[in-house]
């Protein structure tokens, strides 16, 4: 249909503002005999051009060339440093007090003159975009929804002005709003809008928020101008539905501008909104706020554009993927643009082309956070001798919902036009191609689009390619769906000895499997495809392994009875100073018994635990716990420590493993159990980066296992590991002296809390037997529990006592035999000891009772204290020992704790 002149629909022509006539279109007035702009008037005859068009059907040919023909005194823009554009979004303005806000701070401005470039109010350019949809959906309510912008706009002046600056712009408003009724209502006959309708109705909320923030200023007593950015900016469509900046004609257009605009020290302009050649109105499309004020910067030589949102400034990560990401200081050009495109919320990626070419530097600061620096977008800063100056990495950031669209067979290697084949194809379809990779073999190809577009670009891959694909020339066309883009971005970082290296082993260590990657010679991102459900596991590993953030885990405490619950308090007592020291942040997101569980997503209160156990403690479910700790997609890396002896615990190590959930424990049941179960646990431990740490369960807090991997990794060869492993036998021999009878020292150390409320436990040897069988297990030897030789000190005849009582009040009965071997030792100067033995040599192992002189070292011991002498080719005519303490909750909770934080060391915290 033809189009309908604007000025024979709208329903109300022309506002009375004062004594002045005003019709107006394009938010611009234009008056008989007079045109006010802000406190001035001058006068300009309407072109008879515009007076033609506004009768005329071609309304939208050229109606938006509402250059004044006449003007007062030449004038010459000045260029260069004396100029700061300041380009302030929607949140920004997004009501009458943070308009305010934002007219405080261009005041206070110090530069010399300022641009300023505003977006529409908060919300209003999806309002605008709304009353398109509706009116040309045929749906008379968009009139109702037009009355809201009006009143939202009014409302916000009404807080804002008063007197001349009212009236003039309210008149203004009305103007325009009668004129999107106009457009809408012609709109709403067609059922259609075309682009140049729609980028006219979207554009007033620039001009409106523009020309109330000009007004502001103004009453602050500075000169200030508003400019309709339409009269200056120039684009010209692509081919990929964006436009380019005709930067010629915008500085042609510029000048004119200035020269018939009696423009102040101060000027407002609009943001978003452009014109073609033809001066037909049009937008910079979505974010095209920033890269008008970026233009703007390069047309004016500006030196510096600062661009106010609501955040501190670019983050390394996106803090709500990374609660730990930092603000960085500054960024390079290139920088930020790679952070751009991989969907950092940095800048539209656009932004930093027009500002680079004149090197002037972008700075991202918080209106709501004026004392917060910001970040510095510039050319990359070197210092005296060359040397750059920032880290390899500055930072992370992730797409997601994309899929791998994978095309291989051995017919593609040295075929030429193979890979523009398959491009073509996708460009037909329209798809984004996001990443690209292909090995140098030419066997396949493998790119990632958006999910939403993979259906039509298998569909025409199949097509292209059918022929080789029945000749086998390809071998498949192969879509993996469900997956993200992890990107990590830094100046020169391929150029940098490890980084690399750095971001694959931390993605290994958090056990994420990498299904593509990307590296291009410009050093400047790493990219991996991942698992969509992995993706933000991914960016918090790599993010803390750069020292970005601090190593977090995940940590599920199962068995909180003496031992786990020391550790749980040493966690606590010690968590600030890992935090703030060693960069270790110990989450305990779950604590286990047998019978309740405390599940808690950001960190359970450790100064409460017990109390929060009672109250919040739920059933335990051990499937339910482990999912739970591994579950929590918001830190990377997860550990399961096992505080218990239980042995069905212990059973569920290898699926832990296997998941990747590390585990840290003291119970000695999988090292000591099943043989093949240990040699499962210890294979998959070798062969993974998930990590299974013990040292607690031979020594307690020693450093035994540690000891003994350190002389084997080192090229020494075990003879013999000989030692007292029991803190409570120890106790025993070391205080069976003189006249005291065996009971009654038992009955001492069971009161004193050495023994297990069953003493038998401690007597029969097995716990010593399970330490021989660790050691002799980790110095290659393949012995079984249960062929171990053990010699126990509980009685045959009180084996079968049916509690610990009955067995604590017959013991005195059996005395007499072990007073009798200590007299016979005290008489060859000698002492007992219960000791256990791994004979490397020999591939066997004891455990026993036996003598040793009184200036031997086991014959030295106090207390509880442990003694392990390690015999080896290095240290064979003096063993190497290692003695102290080898029992009680706080040594063995502390061994486990220095376990989870060799772990922390391994997954990334600094050394």
């Amino acid at each position: 249909m033809p189009v309908v002149s604007l000025a024979k629909i709208a329903s109300s022509p022309a506002v009375t503002a004062g004594d002045f006539t005003v019709p107006c279109i394009y938010g611009k007035r234009l008056v008989s005999n007079r045109v006010s702009f802000g406190n001035s008037r001058r006068r300009s005859p309407v072109s008879h051009r515009v007076r033609s068009e506004l009768q005329s059907p071609r309304v939208l040919g050229s109606v938006t060339d509402l250059s004044l023909d006449n003007s007062v005194e030449n004038g010459h823009l000045p260029k260069g440093d004396s100029w700061a554009v300041h380009k302030f979004g929607g949140t920004c303005v997004g009501n009458s007090e943070r308009i305010k806000d934002v007219a405080d701070v261009v005041v206070n401005d110090g530069s010399s003159r300022k641009l300023v470039v505003v977006s529409a109010m908060a919300k209003v350019t999806d309002m605008m975009y709304d009353l398109i949809h509706r009116a040309q959906s045929r749906d008379d309510s968009y009139l109702s929804a037009l009355d809201a912008v009006l009143e939202k706009h009014r409302a916000t002046a009404l807080e804002l002005l008063y007197g001349d600056e009212l009236a003039s712009f309210s008149a203004r408003l009305h103007n325009d709003i009668n004129n999107l009724k106009a457009m809408l209502r012609a709109i709403y006959i067609a059922g259609h809008a075309t682009e140049s309708f729609s980028d006219f109705v979207v554009g007033h909320g620039e001009l409106w928020s523009a020309q109330m923030l000009a007004a502001v200023v103004r009453k602050s007593g500075l000169d200030c101008t508003w400019m309709d950015a339409r009269d200056v900016l120039v684009v010209v469509p692509n081919s990929s539905s964006q436009v380019d900046p005709d930067f010629a004609e915008s500085e042609k257009r510029l000048e004119k501008w200035f020269s018939q605009n009696s423009a102040g020290k101060i000027i407002i302009a609009t943001g978003f909104i452009a014109s073609t050649p033809e001066n037909i109105p049009t937008t910079l499309k979505r974010d095209g706020s920033d890269f008008s004020a970026a233009i703007m910067g390069a047309l004016f030589r500006s030196h510096q554009l600062t661009i106010w949102t609501d955040v501190d400034g670019v983050y390394s990560a996106d803090p709500r993927k990374v609660s730990d990401a930092v603000i960085l200081k500054t960024l390079s050009y290139q920088e930020a643009w790679e952070m751009s495109y991989f969907g950092a919320n940095v800048l539209h990626p656009r932004t930093i082309i027009p500002v680079m070419k004149y090197d002037i530097p972008i700075v991202i600061r918080n209106i709501f956070n004026l004392s917060a620096p910001g970040t510095m977008i510039c050319r990359q800063i070197e210092d005296e001798d060359g040397y750059k100056l920032d880290a390899p990495v500055k930072g992370f950031a992730t797409i997601d919902n994309l899929a791998l669209v994978n095309v291989e067979g051995t017919g593609m290697a040295g075929v030429p036009g193979t890979a523009s084949a398959i491009f073509s194809a996708v460009k037909e379809v329209g798809a984004n191609v996001i990443m690209i990779s292909q090995a140098s073999s030419e066997h396949s190809v493998c790119f990632a689009v958006p999910e939403k577009e993979v259906k039509a670009v298998s569909e025409a891959l199949n097509s292209r390619f059918r022929q080789a694909l029945a000749g086998g020339r390809l071998s498949q066309i192969e879509i993996i769906p469900n997956c993200s883009i992890l990107a990590a971005v830094g100046q020169k970082m391929a150029s940098t000895p490890g980084v690399s290296a750095t971001f694959f082993n931390a993605l290994a260590k958090a056990n994420i499997n990498i299904r593509a990657i990307a590296q291009g010679c410009s050093e400047f991102n790493i990219t991996v495809v991942v698992k969509r459900e992995d993706c933000i596991r991914a960016l918090r590993a790599v993010h803390s392994r750069f020292y970005l953030s601090r190593t977090t885990l995940a940590v599920g405490i199962i068995g909180p009875g003496l031992i786990g619950g020391t550790l749980l308090d040493q966690i606590r007592d010690q968590a600030a100073v890992l935090k703030e020291e060693f960069k270790i942040d110990l989450r305990v997101i779950g604590i286990t018994g047998s019978s309740k569980m405390l599940l808690s997503e950001s960190g359970v209160d450790l100064s409460r635990w017990r109390e929060l156990m009672k109250e919040e403690g739920e059933s335990a479910n051990i499937e339910k716990f482990t999912q739970y700790v591994k579950g929590n997609h918001f830190i990377p890396n997860s550990v399961i420590v096992d505080c218990t002896a239980d042995a069905d615990i212990a059973s569920s190590y290898y699926d832990w493993l296997l998941r990747g959930i590390h585990v840290v424990t003291p119970n000695k049941k999988a090292n000591s159990g099943p043989l093949d179960q240990y040699l499962k646990i210890r294979d998959l431990q070798r062969k993974s980066y998930t990590h299974y740490f013990y040292e607690a369960t031979v020594g307690a807090g020693l450093p035994i296992i540690s000891t003994l991997r350190g002389l084997l990794e080192t090229g020494d060869k075990i003879l013999r590991i000989e030692g007292i492993f029991s803190g409570t036998l120890s106790y025993l021999f070391n205080n069976f002296v003189g006249n005291r009878s065996f009971s009654d020292v038992v009955a001492e150390a069971k009161q004193a809390g050495f023994t297990e409320p069953d003493p038998r436990d401690d007597l029969s040897g097995t716990d010593v037997a399970r330490k021989v069988t660790i050691l002799a297990r980790e110095s290659g030897l393949k012995l079984d529990l249960d062929s171990l030789p053990v010699q126990s000190l509980v009685p045959k005849p009180l084996q079968a006592c049916a509690s610990a009582e009955e067995f604590m009040q017959k013991l005195p009965q059996f005395d007499e035999e072990l007073s009798k071997q200590r007299q016979e030792a005290e008489a060859a100067g000698e002492v007992l000891r219960y000791v256990g033995v791994v004979d490397a040599v020999g591939k066997k192992g004891t455990v026993e009772l036996k003598r040793y002189k009184k200036d031997h070292p086991f014959a030295q011991l106090s207390g509880a204290d442990n003694i392990i002498a390690f015999t080896t080719k290095r240290y064979k005519e003096q063993p190497l020992i290692v003695r102290g303490p080898g029992a009680g909750a706080q040594v063995t909770a502390g061994g486990i704790f220095s376990d989870i934080l060799r772990l922390a060391f391994y997954l990334g915290a600094p050394s």
